[in-house]
């Protein structure tokens, strides 16, 4: 990962449906759209849940709201889960095409899968940010930790930002993260962002479930070293994800307007080229002067271009005498000023 500017991930997840060659050609046209890494998600039904068919046993029915509903979980992480014999594949992939790729472990066996395709990053979910054991096998690996904070309070997130110091890991990112799917603008709280940054002293960014360009611009401008957004090839192709994916064309916008706000902020400056201090008023003679004249309101003024005496002078001149004889159009020097 960059050690500095802004690093963009795209989010495979699902958005595979299951498809190998659809899983290449949607990190084919990630490459394109500017992305910086490809990340996928790395779990089996069981690394996640239990299969349970009990119509008696309330804890595992299927949902009856939300964008997942009708779905039991194990069926649900059996449809979204990418076979592990495809992850290095993919990798290859994406580095030939000169992204990094990584995953989000969601369990130790994952992790320790993932180290044997020597993946360079760590990703924890919003979900599992209170799976300290987990954050802490992973962050054992001495690789960057990028950790999604959209189901976590103040207390869990400083639990999961010590279990990864107490393994002497201090390479952390935290991503401010809303877990709706699809996220509203108006529930993005950004602020937070800045608020991270300096109560955990960490890298901060987003994980961005909203459909638009403005949540990860306005983070970039409080911030944000890192955003992730999921892609999808197309949202008609369906899938688990695919409601609160971007397109191609809509990602690479994004891309572009965060990489455009992130050149915006720029560094603290407040100086003034010569050329343009050239372009501002100063003081111009507007009457011919006779030596000796004095200087009034009829004879000089603060006019542009900015050849003469700044304006700020123009208060002591008057009434001042002219040292020289001026033409109309001359610029006023500290020299025609007779002492």
């Amino acid at each position: 990962m960059k050690d500095s500017g802004l690093y963009i991930i795209a989010e495979l997840s699902a958005n595979h449906n299951n498809d190998f060659d659809l899983a290449v050609k949607t990190i084919e046209a990630m490459a394109k759209t500017g992305a910086d890494a490809v990340k996928i998600q790395t779990y089996t039904a069981d690394s996640m849940t239990i299969d349970v068919k009990d119509e008696n046993n309330p804890y595992f029915q299927p949902k009856d709201s939300g964008l997942w509903k009708g779905y039991r979980l194990y069926d649900l992480y059996t449809e979204a889960s990418m076979p592990y014999e495809w992850q290095p594949k993919l990798k290859k992939i994406s580095e030939d095409l000169g992204m990094e790729f990584f995953s989000s472990p969601f369990d130790i066996d994952a992790v320790e899968f993932l180290e044997t395709m020597d993946v360079p990053i760590y990703k924890i979910a919003s979900f599992e940010i209170t799976d300290i054991p987990l954050i802490k096998h992973a962050a054992s690996k001495n690789k960057p930790m990028i950790i999604s904070t959209g189901l976590a309070d103040m207390e869990d997130i400083e639990l999961a930002v010590n279990a990864c110091r107490e393994v002497g890991n201090n390479d952390i990112t935290l991503l401010k993260c809303t877990s709706q799917y699809p996220a509203t603008v108006e529930d993005a709280n950004l602020i937070s962002i800045p608020e991270l940054k300096k109560r955990f002293g960490v890298k901060v960014g987003v994980s961005d479930h909203t459909m638009g360009s403005t949540v990860p611009v306005v983070a970039v401008s409080l911030g944000a070293k890192v955003i992730e957004k999921h892609f999808i090839l197309d949202r008609s192709l369906g899938g688990a994800d695919s409601a609160f994916s971007m397109e191609p064309d809509e990602f690479a916008a994004m891309v572009t307007a965060a990489r455009e706000a992130e050149k915006a902020i720029g560094e603290v400056v407040f100086e003034v080229t010569e050329p343009n201090k050239l372009r501002r008023r100063s003081l111009f003679v507007v009457q011919d002067i006779k030596q000796g004249d004095v200087f009034t309101e009829d004879n000089i003024r603060s006019i542009r271009p900015g050849h003469g005496l700044a304006p700020k002078y123009y208060d002591t001149l008057i009434g001042k005498t002219a040292s020289r004889d001026l033409k109309r159009g001359a610029p006023l020097s500290i020299n025609d000023i007779k002492h």
